[in-house]
């Protein structure tokens, strides 16, 4: 159940769950653009968050819960020491507003263009709680996919903010 919706409140649908299906929608639209030979110049624009001379073929995306705070899943990649992000790509959408997403790795650029991750874990002594660094946030500027995939309900959300438009490099 989503936020102050009942399960038997189907009719009214998911705010969440269909911005998400638009957003896989947009990204195939630039797979069939970018993977075959373009079909159609009427196509809404994947790319609208950055300028449109960039190649992008992924709206990185944030689910809030409830109470406000991130969605956050874990991701398993040798190269970095981190594992834990909030940032998605949608992979696919099914059934009654599942979806299965990308886990991105956070980070940012150096002055060279490489990547360097960020960790978004809170440095919080507590033992019993696992947050994000809200201010650790505001240095992600980058995006690396990962091979780490989480199925979730979309129902069970409140919020969903795009972040940026992306080339993860998907079709490649």
């Amino acid at each position: 159940m989503g936020c102050g919706k009942s399960r038997h409140d189907i009719d009214n649908g998911n705010c969440v769950c269909q911005v998400v299906r638009a957003i896989k929608d947009l990204q195939e639209a630039v797979a069939a653009e970018e993977c075959q030979p373009c079909t159609s110049c009427f196509n809404e624009p994947l790319g609208s968050l950055v300028s449109p001379t960039t190649t992008v073929d992924t709206r990185v995306f944030v689910l809030k819960t409830k109470d406000g705070s991130p969605f956050h899943a874990f991701f398993f990649e040798n190269n970095n020491p981190y594992c834990v992000s909030i940032y998605f790509r949608v992979e696919e959408v099914f059934d009654n507003c599942c979806a299965t997403l990308r886990v991105l790795a956070p980070g940012r650029t150096d002055s060279q263009g490489h990547f360097i991750p960020v960790n978004l874990l809170s440095t919080s002594t507590k033992s019993d709680s696992c947050c994000i660094n809200l201010g650790a946030v505001c240095d992600v500027t980058a995006f690396q996919a990962t091979n780490d995939c989480v199925t979730v309900d979309l129902s069970c959300f409140c919020a969903i903010q795009c972040i940026a438009d992306v080339d993860l490099g998907i079709c490649n």
